[in-house]
């Protein structure tokens, strides 16, 4: 056993980019004797076991979790349920099991029925990503200096709430303790309602060349190629968090769609005063927000959450100031 390993056997569940990335981070950091895994696609499991991502494959979930002190579940947050239910009966009495999903409210109602006793349910959020997903998106260092929130339900194990915040730690998170339902309102605005808006701009971009080229004015067809031809950075950005896992963000706005129809309703009255503003000429409001918003933007650089990866064309990661897509 390594100075820094914490759990003898991890099992995480799904091999995507978070999953991959969390498994990678613990070999690295030799923070697990054995890490193992499951994912319900055969194909994703034959490139994962083809990376040499984890220590050994399982097609079953029973396989994966048997004897593991540690269960991470990295799918989307719509299947936790179901894979609560088909682990529950396999797991080791004193077993933590976590979440990488970015809904807490509705993982732990889904999850805990199936949580046997002595089992530990810490669920949790590493408030990571980027826009690709698959076992091949996956870096050991994607953790670090992020911030990880665990969001363990009432009466929850002190224990294995502070070993788990020692594991983030050690993959190079900060870690934050807060109420389920709180992290879901903080989450709504922060990244869900962001994904929500880059998802509706480029649909209303190609929507847009499908209106035109039905009644074309003057030769004032938009087209797709140009969208792509000429995006400036900030639809650039947009294309990107809109190229996101479309099941994984599909999950998430159902889930937490309390939280998220609150977050739509102001955006919507913020954004109808803006167009007034625009209307009325009123360039002193719009100056006002624009220098407000500014001074928010430097905050978010200066708490070191303005991102750091982008993937270069030959896969590889470099440093970036562009903002990641969350996962």
């Amino acid at each position: 056993m390594s100075d820094t390993q914490i759990f003898d056997r991890v099992a995480i569940i799904g091999i995507g980019l978070i999953g991959s990335s969390v498994a990678l981070a613990l070999r690295a950091n030799g923070l697990a004797g054995h890490v193992a895994c499951h994912d319900a696609d055969a194909d994703v499991r034959a490139r994962a076991d083809a990376l040499d991502i984890v220590d050994s494959m399982h097609a079953d979930i029973a396989g994966a979790v048997d004897g593991a002190d540690l269960v991470v579940v990295a799918t989307p947050v719509g299947a936790c349920g179901a894979v609560a239910e088909a682990m529950g009966a396999h797991l080791k009495p004193g077993a933590i099991v976590t979440d990488v999903g970015s809904v807490k409210g509705s993982v732990i109602t889904a999850m805990t029925p199936h949580i046997p006793e002595g089992v530990h349910l810490v669920p949790g959020h590493p408030v990571a990503g980027t826009e690709h997903s698959g076992p091949e998106s996956g870096f050991a260092d994607l953790f670090q200096n992020r911030f990880s929130i665990l969001t363990p339900p009432p009466g929850a194990n002190a224990d294995a709430v502070a070993t788990l915040s020692r594991l983030w730690q050690g993959m190079g998170s900060d870690v934050e303790v807060m109420d389920a339902e709180h992290h879901d309102r903080v989450l709504a605005i922060t990244s869900h309602l962001p994904h929500l808006i880059a998802y509706t701009i480029v649909g209303t971009a190609a929507d847009l060349e499908t209106e035109l080229e039905a009644q074309p004015r003057d030769d004032e067809v938009v087209t797709t190629r140009e969208v792509i031809k000429y995006s400036a950075g900030g639809f650039r950005d947009f294309t990107r968090i809109a190229a996101s896992d479309p099941v994984m963000w599909r999950d998430v706005f159902l889930l937490n769609k309390d939280a998220v129809l609150e977050m739509v309703g102001r955006f919507t009255e913020d954004m109808t005063a803006l167009q007034s503003a625009i209307h009325d000429d009123d360039g002193d409001a719009l100056f006002e927000l624009f220098s407000r918003t500014r001074d928010i933007r430097r905050g978010v650089i200066e708490a070191r959450q303005a991102g750091r990866f982008q993937y270069t064309e030959n896969g590889k990661q470099s440093d970036d100031d562009g903002e990641e897509g969350d996962a």
